[in-house]
């Protein structure tokens, strides 16, 4: 096969090959979800100075590795995947042991978040041996980008990486039931043949605001808000969009305006008075019930991370 980005090679030893990369150590490898060109270069420089590789599956990192003229031979490659990782890990902890450098890949994007890596990590750390990442593409945050899920202001939770629900159906709905319990939005992965059913389970969220991103990065890739009882119809509207790896944001549940007003008024007030006092005055300005206030001041001021002043 051709390198089809052999100058990208030269690049990244030119620009990564001054910083120190010691020997007896993991490196944890980000790797393109989909387009090849979506690669670090101290990614393609350290996959180059590897002694060895351990790989999701060989034959698809050989195919990355030929993309960029990077030759390894076939005892260079180690099969580290689901079934054999913890095997795989004795075997490179050996390796590193007697001074290797191993980089770890998974097919797709950075391993041991929803691919296999983790137990390796893992039983590298306990021997005390180094793990190094080198940080690149991700479906997650590639979405999470662009569906605006995740503002960072105030009263912002974050949210919660789900990866794939489980594939039975109760437990499936409980899981999904326990995620969208919270106030924060969450990211869930699925495959192609499994996207029906899920369609089937986040339509109990009903009108909450949902953004899929199927094919992320690729040629054909697509990204769409709806409702969340909306993605069944979506999914239905087009037999293409039943193709492709799938990654999905569930938006935080929207505070009703009053509320959000309510909260403002309260954190303006909790800043400058006692507690009782914030709250009457915040129920003689909003006209909400001063019980229900009460107990939203005292939940604001758990969540800042304060004591109630004392009246």
């Amino acid at each position: 096969m051709i390198a089809l980005f052999d100058s990208a090679l030269k690049a990244a030893h030119e620009a990564a090959g001054a910083q120190d990369y010691p020997k007896s150590a993991l490196y944890v490898v980000a790797t393109p979800i989909g387009n090849l060109a979506d690669i670090s270069l101290r990614a393609l420089h350290i996959l180059s100075l590897a002694d060895h590789i351990a790989c999701e599956d060989t034959r698809h990192t050989r195919t990355l590795l030929r993309a960029y003229g990077i030759d390894k031979s076939s005892a260079q490659l180690l099969a580290l995947h689901q079934h054999n990782e913890t095997q795989a890990a004795h075997t490179v902890v050996d390796l590193l042991r007697q001074g290797a450098r191993v980089a770890c890949v998974s097919d797709a994007g950075t391993p041991g978040i929803s691919d296999p890596g983790a137990r390796l990590v893992a039983q590298v750390r306990a021997q005390g041996l180094r793990v190094l990442p080198l940080p690149g593409a991700s479906s997650v945050t590639a979405l999470l980008s662009a569906a605006g899920a995740v503002q960072g202001g105030e009263g912002d939770a974050g949210f919660v990486f789900a990866g794939f629900l489980p594939s039975k159906t109760g437990e499936r709905m409980r899981a999904l039931g326990e995620l969208g319990s919270q106030s924060r939005a969450f990211v869930l992965l699925e495959a192609p043949h499994r996207m029906q059913a899920l369609a089937q389970a986040l339509a109990s969220l009903g009108e909450r605001t949902l953004t899929v991103g199927r094919e992320l990065s690729k040629q054909f890739e697509e990204i769409a808000s709806m409702r969340a009882d909306a993605l069944g119809e979506w999914l239905g509207a087009d037999s293409m969009r039943l193709r492709g790896e799938f990654t999905l944001v569930v938006h935080a549940p929207h505070a009703p305006i009053e509320q959000v007003q309510d909260d403002r008024i309260l954190r303006l007030l909790l800043s400058e008075l006692p507690l009782k006092s914030a709250v009457k005055l915040a129920a003689d300005i909003s006209g909400e019930a001063r019980n229900a206030l009460y107990e939203r001041a005292l939940a604001l001021k758990q969540q800042d991370g304060k004591s109630p002043a004392p009246d």
